[in-house]
């Protein structure tokens, strides 16, 4: 961990000395006074942030830090050095046109080309890219800050009707909410979380169905919100299943007895809210005489990287598929991986997981994120054939306390019967 640490310090110091070259380009036709309290400026930040890195890694556990502090000292660190990448790319392509027109001018061995170097015509446009590279990457700064500020609790609601010819009669126009993603641990101010809790109850939800990732790490984070969670009622009940981070697996436990002990704490938490936790099983819910089936997973990754736990064998054993069923699994991976090909007779999927990377587009005509290089589905509604899958943007955050142009979402779903 310790070498980890230096080598991500020896990164960063490389990287501030290269953008160091462009701030004394920046700052040059300032009085010698101004230039050298820019400099010490710049020199001072960069050295908080590498102070506050080394001592979240090696000095003491930062989970122990003030909750305030620690979040947003690390979301300023990310911000900080996610903009100076766009200046970089700015200075390597001066630095690269300088190299050309080097090379260029002595292959021609034209002296008056390389005397353009000290050409006031040169260190003009010299100083357009350099200037041009500070505006560009001033674009996410601001913008990364401002979704910190609005962005984070900015609740949407997205609205969604489910047509379905499978959907009995009984449940036409019943209303499912579904939320995704709390992530607990994250939350910085406590009583905005009690606005979203309005905004679902003010839906006047049938059936409620939570999709997995109620905590970062550790289910203590949870502790702080289970009265707030407990006003989240619904006449068919409230159902939830386990995502990705509710393991425990992105912690360093003492002990492989530890880590059962807080993922058993985390099973009971879900039970003091008084929801519905769904470990790879079935539920069928009623309306008059008809029902509709209903089927929660354990997290199901078709990604390497996060686990497989889930197991739809174990959630179908003697389960009777109705005209219409529904499937809780919050790896949206798990539609193409499994769900698509074996299960036939799941109408709909439930996901959430991808956040939308809390970064990206979405305007008439134009939605975008980088994690859809990473993720076919990755926000709303995805129909193949007879099925669909929902992936929901997800509640909460994690990492960047934020969200830029992919809102925070509480999703409404409204069964429409075809037939």
């Amino acid at each position: 961990m310790i070498v980890r640490t230096l080598i991500l310090i020896l990164l960063l110091g490389l990287i501030d000395l290269y953008v160091f070259q462009g701030v004394k380009t920046i700052s040059r036709n300032f009085t010698p006074t101004t230039q050298r309290n820019i400099q010490i400026a710049f020199w001072l930040l960069n050295a908080v942030c590498c102070t506050i890195l080394i001592a979240g890694v090696t000095i003491s556990d930062y989970h122990s830090w003030n909750k305030v502090f620690r979040t947003y000292a690390f979301a300023f660190i990310l911000i900080f050095y996610f903009s100076k990448v766009f200046f970089i790319a700015f200075l390597l392509i001066d630095d690269i046109s300088r190299v050309f027109q080097f090379v260029y001018t002595k292959l021609k061995g034209n002296d008056s080309l390389s005397n353009d170097y000290n050409t006031s015509g040169y260190i003009s446009r010299h100083d357009f890219i350099v200037k041009t590279g500070l505006v560009i990457a001033a674009i996410p700064f601001i913008s990364m800050v401002a979704g910190m500020v609005k962005g984070a609790y900015n609740y949407t609601i997205h609205r969604v009707k489910i047509k379905h010819a499978g959907i009995p009669k009984e449940f036409n126009g019943f209303k499912i909410v579904q939320i995704s993603d709390i992530h607990s641990g994250s939350f910085t101010f406590e009583h905005k979380v009690d606005r979203a809790v309005e905004m679902i109850l003010n839906q006047k939800p049938d059936l409620v169905l939570f999709t997995g990732d109620l905590v970062n790490e550790m289910a203590s984070e949870v502790l702080p919100f289970i009265e707030t969670f407990k006003k989240i009622t619904a006449p068919h009940g409230v159902f939830s299943i386990l995502g990705n981070h509710d393991y425990g697996d992105y912690h360093q436990w003492p002990s492989a007895e530890d880590k059962q002990q807080n993922f058993d704490n985390l099973i009971q938490s879900h039970a003091d809210i008084g929801w519905k936790l769904m470990m790879d099983e079935h539920q069928y819910i009623e309306k008059g005489d008809s029902k509709i089936g209903l089927l929660g997973v354990q997290n199901w990754s078709s990604h390497k990287r996060f686990p497989r736990h889930g197991d739809l064998i174990k959630a179908t054993n003697n389960f009777e598929p109705q005209s219409f069923n529904l499937l809780m699994s919050h790896d949206p991976s798990h539609w193409h991986g499994e769900v698509l090909d074996k299960y036939p007779f799941i109408h709909l999927t439930l996901s959430g997981h991808t956040h939308g990377m809390q970064f990206g587009i979405e305007i008439p005509g134009i939605k975008w994120s980088p994690v859809q290089y990473v993720y076919r589905q990755w926000a709303g509604l995805y129909s193949k054939e007879n099925q669909h899958l929902y992936v929901n943007r997800g509640l909460g955050f994690i990492g960047y306390p934020g969200r830029v142009g992919i809102m925070p979402e509480i999703t409404v779903f409204e069964l429409v019967a075809t037939s």
